[in-house]
């Protein structure tokens, strides 16, 4: 079921954006949609006004009067860099800040056209969000006639913004608690908008009035936020030490940092981190938990598009690829669509034949009625034959298919299409590739998947990808047009002959689609939320992470019953106690229990550790055999015979006769 915050299109598959909701039901989509996913928020309007002329002794919400089209065009840098949300150039169009300007009797006009030029560059694409900053004054330090105007500021400010049609409120770089109380009930007095809420702290991780982030996280809650969280302050990495703190008070969080510290260059302030440097610290506030990235002071649409990259990876951003409406039969004939039909390869045949046995109850596990996968990547250089090899042998000993990952580790390889050709060229045997978003643009997928078909490579793998990071060239730039479930979307639609542009392709593609899964996930519900979207798009199977606590995939394969998908099992043999520590303490998703880690421990290193690894890996997939389809085998290291010895305690499979046959 899509969402209110997606624009479902009819007959065609698109890219679609978040729909701005009625007064009215804004409240309850805009909420919605941070339960969904991650949001991406525009970056700093002041610094690309200044950028543009308007000097800083200047009144930059005035542009909204003087320079509409100054403010236009910086709104459109960041819807177009993926912002999810717009914030209006009205920041400081309180009547005690306008005063400094003389221009506090234009304070209506101002924004009212700030939230006009906002919506107008938003259209449906994105939310509006009112954006209110400080008076500037000291609360604690005011009479009570001077605390009453600020408060009548506020009341003006954002009563002026609710009529005008923004769709939530923003409240920034508040310094003073006192001070944002005051303007968080006044925006409950005079509007049921969503109330964001921001403060701003020192290096010392505290508020100018010495509160530190979990208490302030805990007030403005109690005060009426919808949200909480922090911005400005001096760079990414402090802020995240700041917001995390304010997570878990049962609000969602946000974060919207500066680039960096200022230095002046040439009479300009120049913030110095990079925007690859903001997207690092986007994805680290995301897997933190924070629901809303963006950017203040000095973030310029190059750092937005580095965070809407980081959103994706997350399930969240803009781009986003929705299904095809179901056309009748006499429409798909008349458009010269062959919709495909029944299992389109060998392997989806079997997976399907396989699991109708297991819900039937019949557990044989034999070679005949058992699925098995085993991983044998690209090279690193220009040769495929030791890949091809390896192929052979798996294939000659009983394994059904072969596993081509894509770049695996953002590692640098052959394309997995191109050894996927030769394999099945050569062999004759059927491989399963690996599509991830990481590499290509929504454009380079298209053309990457139709040249599949081509090719007849139909069984695929679909993921995110790992970020260029951890891999060979951490500052390569990581695209993330589509994620997983994005990519399963636009395959299903091609299965029907319709392309991302919604037009008919002539001829509907065969694609057999599986999905990952983890089922150590830290964050496991929301890894099962991912499954059943994965399915709502087309995943007809699963391939899970190595599992090494037969429990552990009981729990999982519990958990997923509802969706009525086959499983292959992830099963990975240890190398080594090293390799085991390495695989538990920094490989997401994967768990080695303390009992297998001590058995590898135990067993020391080289053959020994190898044949012990093996052995676990048998021993797990003995106890779960009769509740998955198959397994999927990633042997260590390329010692791919490994993969052969897992399967000896099972019905039809064979070692080679001679170690000549084992490739390392």
């Amino acid at each position: 079921m899509e969402t209110e915050r997606e624009v479902v299109y009819t007959a065609a598959l698109s890219v679609t954006y978040p729909a701005v909701m009625s007064q009215s039901t804004m409240k309850k989509s805009f909420l919605e949609a941070l339960e969904e996913g991650p949001i991406v928020l525009d970056g700093a309007i002041g610094t690309r006004l200044y950028e543009r002329g308007i000097y800083v002794n200047k009144s930059f919400d005035h542009a909204n009067l003087n320079r509409p089209d100054l403010v236009r065009a910086v709104h459109e840098e960041y819807l177009e860099a993926g912002a999810e949300v717009l914030t209006t150039n009205t920041f400081s169009s309180n009547r005690v800040k306008l005063r400094r300007h003389g221009l506090e009797e234009e304070a209506r006009e101002i924004i009212k056209n700030g939230v006009e030029i906002a919506k107008e560059v938003a259209a449906d694409r994105a939310y509006v969000a009112g954006s209110v900053g400080p008076t500037g004054q000291t609360p604690t330090m005011l009479t009570e006639a001077e605390l009453a105007e600020i408060r009548d500021a506020f009341r003006e400010q954002i009563g002026l913004l609710t009529e005008a049609g923004a769709d939530l409120i923003i409240l920034e770089t508040f310094r003073q608690m006192a001070e944002i109380k005051i303007a968080l009930e006044v925006a409950r007095e005079v509007c049921d908008l969503p109330v964001v809420a921001q403060m701003s702290f020192d290096l010392e991780r505290k508020t100018a009035d010495g509160a530190e982030p979990d208490r302030v996280a805990m007030l403005l809650r109690d005060w009426g936020a919808d949200v909480v969280g922090a911005n400005c302050m001096e760079g990414p990495h402090v802020l995240f030490d700041v917001v995390r703190d304010m997570l878990g008070v049962g609000v969602p969080a946000i974060a919207q940092p500066n680039a960096g510290y200022p230095r002046k260059v040439d009479q300009r302030l120049v913030y110095m981190a990079t925007p690859e440097y903001f997207g690092v610290y986007a994805r680290r506030f995301f897997k933190a938990g924070v629901r809303l990235v963006g950017g203040c002071c000095g973030t310029k649409p190059e750092h937005i598009r580095q965070v809407a990259a980081a959103a994706r990876m997350f399930g969240g951003g803009r781009v986003k690829v929705e299904p095809a409406a179901r056309r009748p039969a006499e429409e798909a004939e008349k458009a010269e669509v062959t919709p495909a039909e029944g299992p389109p390869t060998a392997l989806a045949e079997k997976i399907e034949r396989v699991y109708e046995l297991r819900k039937r109850g019949e557990v044989a596990t034999g070679r005949e009625n058992f699925v098995v996968s085993v991983e044998v990547n690209p090279p690193q250089g220009l040769s495929p034959r030791s890949a091809i090899e390896a192929a052979k042998m798996l294939i000659e000993g009983g394994v059904d298919v072969i596993n081509i990952a894509d770049g695996p580790r953002a590692t640098v390889r052959m394309a997995n299409w191109a050894l996927g050709q030769a394999m099945q060229r050569e062999l004759g045997v059927e491989v399963i590739l690996h599509v991830c978003g990481r590499d290509r643009n929504l454009l380079g997928l298209q053309s990457d998947i139709l040249g599949y078909e081509a090719l007849e490579l139909r069984n695929l793998v679909v993921i995110t990808g790992d970020p260029p990071k951890v891999g060979d060239y951490p500052h390569a730039t990581a695209v993330f047009d589509l994620d997983s479930v994005g990519i399963l979307r636009m395959i299903r639609n091609l299965n029907s002959g319709i392309d991302p542009a919604g037009k008919d392709v002539g001829q509907g593609t065969s694609f057999y689609c599986a999905s990952g899964a983890e089922p150590a996930a830290m964050d496991y519900d929301r890894e099962i939320r991912r499954l059943e979207l994965k399915k709502d798009a087309g995943a007809r199977f699963i391939m899970t992470q190595p599992v090494y606590d037969s429990a552990l995939l009981e729990r999982f394969l519990a958990d997923i019953k509802h969706l009525d998908m086959p499983v292959l099992m992830g099963v990975l043999p240890l190398a080594s106690y090293r390799n085991a520590e390495f695989l538990h303490n920094e490989v997401p998703g994967m768990s080695v229990p303390d009992s297998i880690r001590e058995r590898m421990q135990a067993v020391g290193s080289g053959p020994k550790a190898r044949a012990e690894g093996v052995a676990i890996a048998r021993e797990t997939l003995e106890r779960v055999k009769d509740r998955v389809v198959g397994a999927y085998i990633m042997p260590p290291f390329r010692r791919y015979v490994a993969a052969l010895e897992v399967l000896q305690g099972l019905e039809g499979y064979s070692l080679p006769t001679d170690d000549d046959r084992e490739v390392v």
